[in-house]
């Protein structure tokens, strides 16, 4: 079986657009609880072609767990601020920095955030970058302020992998978590469906269909040398890295139906691991390495299962509904993403992964697909049709902060959130 996605890809159903073009990031909702902060124009940031205070800005708001509160002047890293006025304003915490272009050519970006309640201040860094890395820098401050303000780390720097169809190619992109920056991983006339980071991120495992059937490749992602590790009889589809990054599980057609196996890195030591006459598919591995969840039909309908890694005995973990669908783990293991459908839409859901409580819908659109969760587990990015076009949107796990990334000349589609480091 080919989930939806790969279905679409397969039967040539998707949309010509034009040529790519930047996203652009649009919040909606409201969180129950959010820390008010003001971020203020950074001094001299024009001068870098990148609003450095702009993109920290968008960061946090994303992130659902901050309030943007306005800032109308320009507040740099040397200012004493008066905290009184501040509080005045309703803000908790404000940071405020510099761009300066050194006389090599790099930019040294310095910021400070203060305890606005409190009235001191929280630190602050200085860093001197390649022009190039000036959206990076931003992250990296949105980043600092998000573990110095809540207690654990931002996923602003980190990374996600998504497909676009323009015309008639197919383009494999990485871009920075906020969907700009978006560089080409793989350009190709034919369909590139599931992508999938490795757990260091240097590395990329997706499904091509280039030489006209279903292959599976792995491909460095700063170097771009790939090479195919799956390329057996039938459909090689769907794989899946274990969080040691040793293990791939995919699913093969080379015995008739599709069925879950699982192979070393580097292609070698292929073995099954399911062995039914149902159609078994989309692996995904928990956290600890320990257990596989996948879909299966064995119960006369696509339903999330799982099983040890291992291979073994499966258990049914949804049973609302009757077309389950995309299973994700959230890197704390204890909660599942996936996609449902209710009536004639296809909807995100999230339950607990051991399959006790109830789903809980964090969408109302009708063609959401693809969940993945951010390294921190605080949000989920995923794909959907809005305005005749498919974009990708990022939600808050109670569904109240949704943010656009959006495309305004290309479909996008199959992301896949990169783990931290880059």
């Amino acid at each position: 079986m080919l989930n939806r996605r790969q279905f679409s890809a397969t039967a040539g159903v998707l949309l010509a657009t034009p040529a790519w073009a930047q996203f652009r990031v649009e919040i909606s909702g409201v969180g129950a609880t959010q820390v008010p902060i003001a971020i203020a124009k950074f001094r001299d940031e024009e001068r870098s072609n990148q609003s450095i205070s702009a993109i920290v800005r968008a960061d946090l708001e994303r992130s659902g767990l901050f309030r943007i509160i306005d800032a109308p002047a320009v507040l740099d890293e040397t200012t004493q601020p008066s905290m009184s006025e501040w509080r005045g304003r309703a803000t908790d915490a404000l940071a405020g920095g510099s761009v300066m272009r050194l006389a090599d050519g790099r930019f040294d970006v310095r910021f400070k955030l203060w305890d606005v309640v409190k009235g001191v201040e929280l630190g602050g860094q200085s860093n001197a970058v390649d022009q190039a890395d000036l959206r990076l820098a931003a992250h990296r401050i949105a980043d600092y302020i998000h573990e110095k303000l809540t207690g654990e780390k931002g996923v602003f720097s980190t990374r996600i992998a998504y497909v676009t169809k323009g015309g008639s190619r197919f383009t494999l992109r990485v871009a920075d978590a906020d969907g700009e920056g978006g560089q080409v991983a793989l350009n190709s006339p034919e369909p590139i469906i599931s992508p999938a980071w490795s757990p260091d991120g240097k590395e990329l495992a997706y499904v091509s269909f280039e030489s006209q059937k279903a292959v599976v490749y792995t491909q460095e992602v700063a170097s771009g040398k790939r090479r195919a590790i799956a390329n057996f009889r039938g459909s090689n589809s769907a794989p899946a890295w274990s969080p040691d990054g040793q293990t791939l599980a995919l699913t093969l057609s080379r015995e008739g139906g599709s069925q879950l196996y699982v192979m070393n890195r580097a292609g070698e030591g292929l073995r099954r691991i399911t062995n039914t006459s149902a159609i078994d598919t989309e692996p995904a591995f928990s956290p600890d390495g320990r257990l596989l969840y996948f879909v299966s039909d064995r119960g006369g309908s696509p339903q999330v299962y799982r099983m040890p890694a291992a291979g073994g005995a499966a258990e049914r973990v949804t049973f609302s509904g009757s077309y389950n669908i995309s299973p994700a783990i959230s890197p704390d293991g204890r909660t599942l993403a996936y996609i449902s459908r209710q009536g004639n839409a296809f909807r995100l859901y999230t339950m607990d992964a051991g399959g006790s409580g109830s789903p809980l819908a964090l969408t109302d659109t009708s063609d959401d697909e693809s969940p993945s969760f951010a390294p921190n587990g605080r949000l989920i990015i995923y794909a959907t049709r809005a305005g005749g076009r498919d974009v990708l949107m990022t939600t808050t796990l109670d569904g109240k902060i949704k943010a656009r990334l959006v495309s305004t000349t290309a479909d996008v589609r199959e992301p896949v959130w990169g783990p931290y480091g880059r």
